[in-house]
């Protein structure tokens, strides 16, 4: 058994107009989500440890997709109005939250499985944003692409079962 999933049945905790809203923003960035992954596997064919370019091209890819999952994630916290408040630490709580059910008003959004991978390449966009003049290391750099590619599969079946269960 897969670690991408949920099994927390739940009867209807958002009304019908508030459901379509909801779906239609998680539709909408979900597909930004989807052109950034295929966007990292294109540019990681022929990735190799001599190729500063693509190296640093890959990396920046694997940036993009870890802020448009996190895009993904706020527009729940907003639609549920259970927004982070730490601004020191809201990357780190946003996805804590994300991975949490909130009885009554939500159920979790991102499984643990997920929350995982997501908290790894909050690292590596971290290191990303902030390594200035540090060259991109082959060997994390592929360490984080695999994440990646194994992060948008269960990121898809944890919206599934969001969606399912809301409904």
């Amino acid at each position: 058994m897969s670690l991408c999933s949920s099994d927390t049945p739940r009867g209807n905790i958002v009304d019908k107009n508030t459901l379509i809203v909801l779906k239609a923003d998680l539709m909408t960035q979900m597909a930004v989500v989807k052109s950034v992954s295929v966007l990292i596997k294109e540019r990681a064919r022929g990735l190799h440890k001599d190729d500063p370019v693509r190296l640093e091209s890959v990396a920046y890819q694997i940036h993009n997709f870890y802020n448009a999952i996190e895009d993904l994630l706020k527009i729940v916290a907003s639609h549920f109005e259970n927004q982070i408040s730490d601004n020191a630490r809201w990357h780190s709580l946003l996805l804590k939250r994300m991975s949490q059910e909130i009885p009554g008003i939500r159920p979790m959004f991102i499984s643990q499985e997920s929350y995982l991978l997501l908290n790894s390449l909050r690292g590596f966009r971290h290191f990303f944003r902030h390594a200035y003049g540090v060259p991109i290391d082959y060997e994390q750099l592929q360490i984080n692409l695999n994440k990646a590619v194994q992060l948008y599969s269960c990121l898809e079946q944890d919206l599934n079962k969001f969606l399912e269960v809301l409904e």
